[in-house]
């Protein structure tokens, strides 16, 4: 039995939204994969009654207290002992659940994924990733989309392990190509981080622990016809990704509609792994609609299965 920890009180409509997503995903879900609900138990089974769910499908623990999004999430992460977010973390610390995900504070989020369920040994810096789409369909991974906004190369020559082992584990893709996000294709382009970060994972790509491909012009992330890993530093790629999800506005609004464009749409994607840290964790949009939270349960569950973490394990012991 695999159990995917939820907490229902993060979140802009919460816990409606989560508890409601977590019905839906209960028949989207394995058979010996049980959902563990976090937070306000009285508002949790209201909603289950609401919704004529049989509370006996998910295990509920209790929790009185919640970070909200505006509190500093250090101090609140401290003070808020019995929040739903601390509680989580502690039963994942604890192996009580096996992966856990959240739509509230991304802040308290990542300092219980680094404070808590701590840094993989000899990960430098743990990377927050998403899966764009791609005009032929082919998955490709982009990371770091805002964790790390100032990276230095032998950071960004992590990442490319890191993206590697997970479009490989999780997404199925065999020798991953890896590519630097640049402003030209050449070696010689880009600045004095990209030029040594390409130094790097061009050793990387000759003691096989991933397969380089060079740079990759942001032109070409969404053709697929480059690379399924498309590395970069947090500041880059937040803005690559808002970029994207402003598009993505402006396509729906005229009414714009296409596979490809339904694929940035975030309810789609559901949340983006933490990766690089000890145990499975999943960051959802604080916007999330039941739909939104169902996917970031069955992401959550995929990483689990996947057994990512020890994959990542064996690649940095033998790095």
């Amino acid at each position: 039995m695999i159990r995917v920890g939820l907490d229902t009180m993060g979140g802009d409509f919460a816990p409606e939204a989560a508890v409601k997503g977590a019905i839906m995903a209960l028949d989207a879900v394995g058979a010996d994969c049980r959902i563990v609900l976090f937070g306000d138990e009285v508002r949790i089974r209201e909603v289950l009654e609401e919704e004529h769910c049989d509370s006996a499908k998910f295990d509920i623990v209790a929790t009185s207290e919640v970070i909200e999004m505006g509190d500093h999430p250090v101090r609140a992460f401290q003070q808020k002992a019995d929040s739903s977010i601390v509680v989580g973390f502690r039963h994942l610390a604890e192996g009580k659940i096996d992966g856990f995900a959240s739509a509230g504070s991304t802040g308290a989020m990542m300092v219980g994924s680094t404070q808590v369920i701590k840094v993989i040994d000899r990960v430098l810096r743990p990377a927050i990733s998403t899966v764009v789409p791609t005009v032929t369909g082919a998955p490709v991974i982009l990371l770091d989309i805002g964790l790390n906004v100032d990276c230095k190369a032998d950071v960004l020559e992590q990442y490319a392990l890191i993206g590697s082992i997970y479009a490989e584990s999780v997404l199925g893709i065999e020798a991953p190509r890896v590519a630097l996000l640049n402003i030209g294709a050449e070696s010689s382009k880009g600045n004095l981080q990209a030029k040594a970060a390409y130094e790097l994972m061009q050793v990387g790509n000759d003691t096989g622990q991933y397969n380089f491909v060079g740079n990759i012009e942001a032109s070409h992330i969404f053709t697929s016809k480059v690379a399924d890993v498309v590395v970069c530093d947090g500041f880059v790629g937040n803005i690559v990704l808002k970029l994207t999800e402003g598009l993505y506005a402006i396509n729906a609004t005229d009414g714009i509609t296409s596979t490809f464009w339904e694929g940035v749409n975030y309810e789609n994607i559901g949340g983006t792994p933490v990766l690089g840290i000890n145990a499975p964790v999943v960051i959802g949009h604080g916007k999330s609609t039941a739909y939104a939270i169902k996917n970031m349960i069955l992401t959550t569950e995929h990483a689990i299965r996947a057994d990512i973490v020890e994959q990542l394990r064996k690649a940095f012991n033998n790095k």
